[in-house]
């Protein structure tokens, strides 16, 4: 363990905490990125941009989340999106799908799902120390993505049955 961290195990937590919110920012900047080609790209692009934007100024200034246009902003972003897993959800019941990342719909809600965990995983984080929990948890789900990410990328076979526009961002 860090010298520094020894001694101040709360200090080390709450930077871990922003270290994972920048990344989650990073992430989700890259989400709206790549949405440039989709034939709805506008709505997800926005879609991908607040979560960035709100994630990027807990990774600034932690105690954020408790600034009532932040959590304005983030309880609608959720409650939203909430509303959209649902009908994508219905979608992927209704139509049988069982691979998920194979259907756009599914990738869609798998995206807006990690959207909405990390939100409220977020919610309330500025009121006071950031647990041990969270950030464990916050760690996980942070990693999760670019792994994700990275091994679809990687694994060209995977992605052969995608739409064009989901091949050639990046």
């Amino acid at each position: 363990m860090n010298a520094d961290c020894r001694g101040n195990t709360k200090k080390c937590i709450l930077i871990v905490w922003q270290v994972c919110n920048v990344c989650m920012s990073l992430f989700f900047a890259l989400a709206a990125y790549v949405q440039i080609n989709d034939p709805d790209a506008g709505l997800w692009m926005v879609g991908y941009a607040i979560p960035a934007t709100l994630c990027i100024t807990i990774g600034l200034k932690p105690q954020v989340t408790e600034w009532l246009p932040w959590r304005r902003i983030a309880d609608l972003h959720v409650m939203v999106s909430t509303a959209v897993l649902g009908m994508l959800g219905w979608t992927l019941y209704r139509e049988r799908i069982t691979n998920v990342f194979q259907q756009e719909e599914g990738r869609e809600f798998s995206g807006l799902l990690l959207t909405v965990i990390w939100l409220l995983l977020c919610r309330h984080s500025g009121r006071g120390p950031v647990g041990i929990l969270r950030v464990s948890t916050a760690t996980a789900i942070a990693v999760f993505p670019f792994v994700a990410w990275m091994y679809y990328y990687n694994n060209k076979e995977l992605t052969a049955n995608w739409p064009s526009h989901c091949q050639t961002a990046i």
